[in-house]
């Protein structure tokens, strides 16, 4: 299965690449039902990359409104300008008339042999040696129901009693059935950096992630993908952080950063002693 079947992204008309459009169902979609922004920005991603050629070198994500479960996400893709290796382009999504996301992205051919890492991933146990995550059953057939998690780093959401910690978790991810990662797989991975602020904080968090932008370096077969989540600040409710997305044998594949409006969830207990499962 790739990312195009994944996210049931079809070209709006015959002869027509410009055009594309998006069914939002409800394993796409948050708890909330409306479509998970990870989604929003891998869907637009498959469309600049067909339209393009050209695989992603960086992409964008500004989030402006929700698309909801049963409605349809168009995305009309632009190129601003394309040159010999790089094309510069946008995708602009909108629902009932709506502008729900906008990307702006750079998608490139290679063009010298300069290759090095120079950061490194964090000692965890492999997936297999990992907790699965536990879902409540209010987040059954969503997109956290639809990629298989495993808490790599950190604490389970019944371990959160209201004391801080550090900013730095991990969790493993990966699609079932979808062996060869892409840009629009890892846009979804890394917007699991939302997810980050519980750990420092001590306490459930929701919220919404106001940007994702995500910067591809390599592209290798990984079955599962480790993301390596590091929150940087939270200040008057707005949160920073960065997430190093690994293969399983230690390639950097990318890193997504998120900007974020965060807030506790209104049915959490944790300040009080007493964290519930999640």
């Amino acid at each position: 299965m790739d990312a195009q079947e994944f996210f049931g992204l079809r070209p709006a008309d015959a002869g027509d690449d410009r055009h594309w459009q998006l069914s939002v169902r409800r394993e796409l979609s948050t708890p909330g039902t409306f479509l998970f922004g990870g989604c929003g920005l891998g869907a637009g991603l498959v469309a600049l990359e067909a339209v393009t050629g050209r695989p992603t070198v960086w992409a964008s994500a500004q989030y402006l409104s929700y698309a909801t479960v049963g409605h349809t996400v168009d995305y009309e893709v632009v190129l601003a300008t394309t040159g010999r290796h790089i094309t510069q382009a946008r995708a602009v999504a909108r629902s009932d008339g709506r502008e729900v996301l906008t990307i702006n992205a750079a998608l490139g051919l290679p063009q010298g042999t300069l290759r090095d890492t120079w950061v490194r991933p964090p000692d965890v146990p492999p997936p297999e040696d990992c907790p699965p995550r536990q879902l409540p059953p209010q987040f059954a057939n969503t997109i956290l129901d639809s990629v298989e998690v495993r808490l790599a780093l950190g604490r389970r959401m019944d371990q959160l009693d209201g004391t801080t910690g550090p900013p730095d978790s991990a969790v493993w991810a990966r699609v079932p059935g979808h062996l060869s990662p892409s840009a629009a797989t890892l846009a979804i991975f890394g917007d699991y950096v939302y997810g980050g602020t519980s750990q420092p904080l001590g306490r459930r968090t929701m919220g919404r992630s106001l940007d994702n932008t995500l910067r591809i370096v390599r592209l290798v077969p990984t079955e599962w993908v480790l993301c390596d989540i590091r929150m940087h600040a939270i200040y008057d409710d707005y949160a920073q952080g960065t997430a190093f997305l690994w293969s399983d044998n230690g390639v950097l594949l990318g890193t997504a950063s998120q900007s974020l409006s965060v807030r506790f969830r209104p049915d959490d207990t944790s300040a009080d002693g007493g964290a519930p499962g999640g």
